[in-house]
């Protein structure tokens, strides 16, 4: 029998490309026990997709098999259909309410005129100084309320990501719970005060203002929407820009519109920002020929269900017009981003706002990827517009 293959997530090599070693658990043994994170890691698609359907069998809410959760912690991810409906109905209905065509122009003006100040410099960061901001600019554009200081902003959202491996990492978790307690007080702050037209207004216009229970999850929901929904579309801007540089046909093919809205889909399927996510075993079944005990952690992989050969053809090759089916990169069902639409639109302004540039994008040195498991995210990913000396600079992660 063949031995189990070494997977670890925070390995460097790994970090730079995590598809040889999930692509070696999915041949080794569709569902593998990983000892480190003490849970079932799951490669295949269906078993993915299977698992991500089965409420009753496989639970997202922890309080289901006996574990305390903060209150904190209570929002609409952390709830099971039918509990989930009243909030994420909520909060899906004021998403379909909002001007995205608007949201999306905004952030395509807005970078566009970023990029351009960038196009002067000899280098410049994709993170620092496109990510980030623009990312923070379209979350307080959907949810309607005052942009918040992107250094202190980002130094939060951070530790509350990076606290998301804590599994992997002890020490991320007393940083990961102050800094959610300091995005609670802003979101808070944003329920006392905050009076313009946006997502956040019209939640609040239609909640129960009686109920304290549902009015918690609320403000928890509002607090993982803006960070969730910042943190991951930063990741995502990141690894988009990344493959359009390893791809540059990709972005001038993109130039279609009809390209452009399934490209975007392609590229999130290819390098997605969120890499899995887990529910607990209700019951004892069995998955990929492994016995799942009743109370075993069950660690749903997207990057290797969106790399899987059985479900996309040629998954390690980019197809900008792929229609196989679904990917995972927004995760699935009820408890998928509810923010997906918006993100799409933010990355459809990200490309466009790139082909106005009148000179290609350009990588200038070593990118290198934030050691973290459940996030794929660069630290920094260097870049520019103005031709480099020599001719293309070849890239390398580290």
């Amino acid at each position: 029998m063949l031995a189990a293959p070494t997977y670890d997530p925070l390995d460097t090599e790994t970090l730079i490309d995590p598809y040889p070693a999930l692509a070696a658990l999915r041949a080794y043994a569709p569902a593998s026990w990983h000892e480190g994170m003490r849970s079932w890691v799951l490669t295949r698609y269906g078993d993915c997709v299977a698992v991500l359907r089965d409420h009753e069998g496989f639970a997202r809410d922890r309080r289901r098999v006996g574990v305390v959760v903060a209150e904190p912690s209570l929002s609409v991810q952390s709830m099971d259909p039918p509990d989930q409906a009243p909030v994420r109905g909520l909060f899906v209905n004021a998403l379909r309410a909002q001007d995205i065509r608007g949201i999306e122009h905004r952030a395509y003006v807005s970078l566009a005129e970023r990029l351009q100040r960038l196009a002067v410099s000899e280098s410049f960061d994709v993170m620092a100084d496109v990510a980030v901001p623009f990312s923070l600019g379209v979350v307080s554009d959907l949810l309607g309320v005052e942009q918040p200081d992107v250094r202190s902003f980002s130094a939060s959202s951070d530790a509350i990501m990076r606290s998301m491996d804590a599994g992997l990492d002890p020490a991320v978790v007393a940083p990961g719970i102050c800094a959610r307690a300091e995005l609670t007080a802003l979101v808070d702050s944003w329920f006392r005060s905050s009076t313009g037209p946006g997502l956040l207004a019209d939640v609040r216009a239609h909640a129960d203002a009686g109920d304290s229970a549902i009015d918690l999850y609320i403000r928890n929901t509002a607090r993982v929407m803006f960070q969730g929904g910042y943190s991951t579309m930063v990741a995502a801007v990141g690894n988009v820009v990344d493959v359009l540089l390893r791809h540059p046909w990709a972005l001038d093919a993109m130039r279609d519109p009809t390209v452009l809205n399934s490209g975007v889909d392609e590229l999130v399927r290819f390098e997605g920002p969120v890499q899995g996510t887990s529910r607990i075993a209700t019951r004892t079944c069995e998955i990929g020929g492994s016995t799942v005990h009743d109370g075993d952690i069950v660690l749903v992989h997207f990057a290797g269900a969106n790399r899987d050969p059985a479900q996309f053809r040629k998954p390690n090759q980019l197809f900008l017009d792929r229609a196989e089916g679904r990917h995972l990169g927004f995760g699935w069902g009820t408890h998928s981003c509810i923010g997906t639409v918006s993100a799409q639109a933010a990355l459809r302004a990200l490309i466009r706002a790139l082909h106005e540039q009148p000179c290609v994008l350009r990588a200038t040195g070593a990118a290198s990827r934030r050691r973290t498991a459940t996030m794929r995210v660069f630290d920094h990913l260097p870049a520019t517009f103005r031709p480099v000396r020599g001719g293309a600079t070849s890239r390398s992660s580290t």
